[in-house]
């Protein structure tokens, strides 16, 4: 599961979200977020802690600090300390209120951090929802060779040695882009969307055996290559095998699910005289088509069907 430390949320977020940081300095390198969620606890502060979402991330605005201002001086430590004895992440109050001097002992007592925006209650929801949505989408790591065809991000998978880098290669020279290599990075987002790109360190280069390493950018120009795509396809490489059936139709319906996403899967047997790039293109343009509606092989066979009903004239 993808976690946020509180200590990089502040680097990377100090600047966009008018941040400043008034208490629990000690627990920035403690204390990480796994939750893409974020909660407003005026209900915490008002004593229910039925379903208080402690984990998260909590929002405090002018409604919420002025609740607190109208309690007594006994009151409000009463619900503060038992706000507190929750394991809280961290608190952020908006609109660059001031919070109450005992909010703030308890807080740094605690060791739970206090950031103070300048950013709207709504504009920091907003921004804080999309930010951790993205840092803590699903990820994993696969091996394969991820390009993009004709707009269409398609991921080639089989085992090693079996001639994605090459098929990716004849790709780029055909005028398409390279993503990945070798380690494909993939999350998936809130769209339930699998976005895919390469390592850091590997990025932009390719391993071609008895070639060695190649470095698809600067032989091809900064047009032969992308950053990230979305992933739309997954193509699976096997070797011929005499007797086992292929799909000749194109009637199969085959997925391959990564990150609980299902993608659109072939399976292309690999023998030789195949060209394999030249395959890959005409997939990719046919599963365009599919996406606009327009399944070839159905639409043939429903033309089949119909001439093989038809009644032989007399």
């Amino acid at each position: 599961m993808a976690e946020l430390s509180l200590q990089d949320f502040y680097q990377e977020k100090r600047a966009s979200m008018m941040l400043s940081l008034l208490a629990g300095a000690k627990g920035l390198a403690r204390h990480r977020i796994a939750v893409p969620d974020i909660y407003r606890p005026g209900l915490a502060l008002a004593g229910y802690f039925n379903f208080f979402a402690y984990e998260r991330m909590q929002i405090l605005g002018r409604t919420e600090l002025r609740f607190l201002d109208s309690l007594s001086a006994k009151r409000r430590q009463a619900h503060l300390e038992k706000f507190f004895s929750y394991p809280l992440r961290c608190l952020i109050v908006t609109q660059g209120l001031k919070p109450p001097a005992p909010l703030l002992k308890l807080a740094q007592k605690k060791g739970v951090p206090v950031f103070c925006s300048k950013l709207p209650t709504t504009r920091m929801i907003v921004d804080l929802t999309i930010y951790l949505e993205e840092k803590l989408a699903p990820q994993t790591v696969v091996h394969g060779t991820l390009v993009e065809v004709y707009g269409l991000g398609l991921l080639i998978l089989g085992k090693s040695g079996i001639g994605k880098s090459e098929c990716a290669l004849e790709l780029v020279k055909r005028g398409h882009r390279l993503v990945a290599d070798d380690l494909v990075h993939l999350k998936r987002s809130a769209e339930q969307v699998l976005v895919g790109w390469g390592d850091p360190l590997l990025r932009h280069h390719m391993e071609v055996r008895g070639l060695g390493v190649i470095d698809i950018k600067e032989l091809f120009g900064i047009g032969a290559v992308k950053g990230e795509v979305a992933v739309e396809m997954a193509v699976t490489i096997e070797e011929w095998v005499e007797g086992k059936e292929y799909d000749r139709l194109g009637l199969d319906t085959r997925t391959h699910t990564i990150l609980g996403v299902p993608l659109p899967s072939l399976l292309l047997p690999v023998r030789p005289g195949r060209n394999l790039s030249v395959i890959l293109e005409v997939a990719a343009m046919n599963q365009r088509l599919k996406r606009s509606g327009h399944h070839s092989a159905q639409l043939f066979n429903r033309k089949v069907m119909e001439w093989m009903g038809q009644k032989p004239e007399k």
